[in-house]
C-alpha cells in the first residue's frame, strides 16, 4: 500500500450484549494490520460503549428502540427512536463514507445496516444462533454477506448470502499456559480438570447441580467453578480439589488451558469459544421458560456434529455425574469431531468475505 494511498475504512456495530460486541473485538487486531481504518456505531449509553472505550476506537452513538413481538409499553415510542437512529446513522454514513460495515447484531445493527444498505455501502452480518434474530431477519436484504455458525442457519436465510463461518474467537484466549491455569487454581498436574461455567444467566440451576454432586465429581476431577457474580458458596472455599470464583478476566485463558472438558450453558459465543479450544463439552442449555429456546437449538447442533453431548436443566442434578464420566472417558471422540470442524477458523473466513463484498 502506498503512502498516499488512503486508509480503507470500516464501520463495526453491535450491542445490547456483551456477545455482541466480543466478536468485533476479536477481529480488531485483524483489521488494523489490513489497514482499515475503524469507527464504531453503537447505541448512545449501552454496554457496547463501555466495551469499546478500553480499544480507544472512535464511537458513533445513535439513537436505538427494541423491537418487540409481545406487549410493551415501550411499543409505543421505541419504533420512533429506530426511525431516528437511522436518520442519525445515515448522515453519519453519508459524510464519513465507509468502505464496509460489519455487524454483529442487537437493535442498535438495524438502523446502521439499513442506512448503509440505503447508500449502497456493502455489509457483512454475523447471526451467532442456529435461528436468526428478529434484529438480522431485518437487516438480510441490506446485507451482502451472513456468517452463520451452524450448519442449519444456512437454509434459513437468503440463498447466495449464507457462509458457514463460525464466531471470531479473541486471540488472547489460544494463549493459554496449563501449567499457570493448575497454579491459579491450586491443582495438580496429575487429575483431570473439570470446568464449569454458569454463563451471565441463569447460573443458578448449574451452580446447584454441580454442587450437589461435588462429592462425587471430585472422586475423579478437580473442579474449577466459575459461578457468577454473587453465587460464591462460602462453605465450599476450602474444598479440596474445587476452587470456585465468581468472574474471571485475564487468566480466564490460563483456566481454559488447564481444562481436559467443560459443563456450560449454551450461549451462542461461550459454546463456539469451547469448540475453537478443542474442548469437549457438556451443554445444559437455558429451558425456554428462561429465553426464547436458542440455547436448546444451540446445544442440540453441537451434539450432532460430534462436539458435545447435552443435558436437560431440568435433570442436570440427577444426571450430571453420569454424563460428565460418560463425557471423559470418549473425549478422543469429541476432540476427532471439534478437529475435522469448519467452525473453528473464523477470522480468515470473516475478513475474506469483507475483503469480498468491496469488489
Amino acid at each position: 500500500m502506498g503512502t498516499n494511498t488512503p486508509k480503507k475504512k470500516i464501520v463495526l456495530t453491535g450491542g445490547g450484549t456483551a456477545g455482541h460486541v466480543s466478536p468485533n473485538i476479536a477481529l480488531l487486531p485483524y483489521l488494523q494490520e489490513a489497514g482499515y481504518e475503524i469507527t464504531y456505531m453503537g447505541s448512545k449509553n449501552g454496554i457496547e460503549k463501555n466495551l469499546i472505550a478500553d480499544y480507544g476506537l472512535p464511537y458513533v452513538g445513535i439513537s436505538t428502540g427494541k423491537l418487540r413481538r409481545y406487549f410493551d409499553v415501550k411499543n409505543f415510542t421505541d419504533p420512533f427512536r429506530v426511525i431516528n437512529g437511522f436518520r442519525e446513522a445515515r448522515k453519519f454514513l453519508k459524510k464519513y463514507r465507509p468502505d464496509v460495515v460489519f455487524s454483529k447484531g442487537g437493535f442498535v445493527s438495524v438502523p446502521v445496516v439499513r442506512a448503509a444498505g440505503s447508500l449502497h455501502i456493502p455489509c457483512v452480518i454475523h447471526e451467532s444462533d442456529m435461528t436468526p434474530g428478529l434484529a438480522n431477519k431485518l437487516c438480510f436484504h441490506a446485507a451482502r454477506k451472513i456468517c452463520c455458525n451452524f450448519p442449519e442457519t444456512l437454509e434459513m436465510v437468503p440463498a447466495g448470502k449464507a457462509v458457514l463461518t463460525g464466531t471470531p474467537i479473541r486471540g488472547e484466549l489460544f494463549t493459554g499456559d496449563r501449567a499457570k491455569g493448575l497454579e491459579i487454581c491450586g491443582f495438580t498436574a496429575d487429575k483431570p480438570v473439570l470446568m464449569v461455567m454458569g454463563g451471565s444467566q441463569g447460573a443458578v440451576s448449574v451452580n446447584k447441580a454441580v454442587r450437589a454432586n461435588l462429592p462425587a465429581l471430585l472422586e475423579t476431577f478437580q473442579v474449577v467453578h466459575l459461578c457468577g457474580k454473587g453465587h460464591f458458596d462460602e462453605s465450599l472455599k476450602d474444598t479440596a480439589g474445587y476452587r470456585q470464583f465468581e468472574y474471571v478476566k485475564e487468566d480466564l485463558k490460563h483456566i481454559f488451558a488447564a481444562a481436559d472438558l467443560l459443563v456450560s450453558r449454551a450461549g451462542a459465543n461461550a459454546i463456539c469459544e469451547i469448540l475453537a479450544l478443542g474442548k469437549p463439552s457438556l451443554l445444559i442449555p437455558l429451558p425456554t421458560k428462561g429465553s426464547r429456546g436458542d440455547q436448546i437449538l444451540n446445544a442440540n447442533s453441537f451434539a450432532q456434529q460430534g462436539f458435545s453431548e447435552v443435558l436437560e436443566d431440568e435433570k442436570a442434578s440427577d444426571l450430571l455425574v453420569e454424563k460428565t464420566l460418560a463425557l471423559y472417558e470418549n473425549r478422543a471422540k469429541y476432540c476427532e469431531a471439534i478437529a475435522a470442524s469448519h467452525q473453528t477458523d473464523a477470522i480468515p473466513i470473516i475478513m475474506g468475505l469483507i475483503e469480498e463484498v468491496q469488489r
